[in-house]
């Protein structure tokens, strides 16, 4: 009896280790939340945001931080990146070069803020946020510049995706 139980364990102990290396050896399959420009793919993995060439070759990390990354979205000549970081405990909006850099914060409301594009001449981001809304309900449409400055209110009463056509 022994001898069976002895012989399966090592069974199971050897197809678990050679499952996880054929593992190991796949392409990955965790990268999230992609967004294209005329020759980059920006992208999340591991709550970090990357960018590579259209192709995938050249993957670059832009973000090394304890906080999270999500939502990245080129700006309209593929020159900035903006997307949404929970670093201070809170969702705000932030901007970064395509080629890296400090990433720039954007948005300072203690209410979450989302991202959603860009102006069709990219001077700003556009997002969305319960900031003015008292029920939580819904959410509203803003704007603010990439150098920083005033959050514009879009007069649209309520939005969840948005983008300019």
């Amino acid at each position: 009896m022994i001898y069976k139980t002895t012989s399966l364990l090592i069974f199971l102990f050897l197809s678990f280790t050679l499952a996880a290396q054929d593992i190991n050896k796949e392409d990955t399959r965790l990268l999230a939340k992609p967004a294209m420009s005329d020759s980059q793919i920006a992208f999340i993995y591991a709550e970090d945001l990357w960018v590579a060439n259209k192709d995938g070759s050249s993957p670059k990390r832009l973000t090394v931080d304890d906080g999270i990354e999500s939502n990245p979205v080129f700006s309209p000549d593929g020159s900035l990146i903006a997307f949404n970081a929970e670093y201070d405990g809170n969702t705000d909006v932030y901007v970064v070069s395509a080629d890296g850099g400090v990433p720039e914060r954007l948005s300072w409301h203690p209410g979450s803020d989302w991202v959603r594009g860009f102006t069709p001449d990219g001077s700003a981001v556009l997002f969305i946020s319960q900031r003015n809304v008292f029920t939580r309900r819904f959410a509203e449409l803003f704007e603010v510049s990439v150098n920083g400055g005033q959050v514009k209110q879009l007069e649209i009463p309520n939005a969840f995706w948005a983008d300019y056509s």
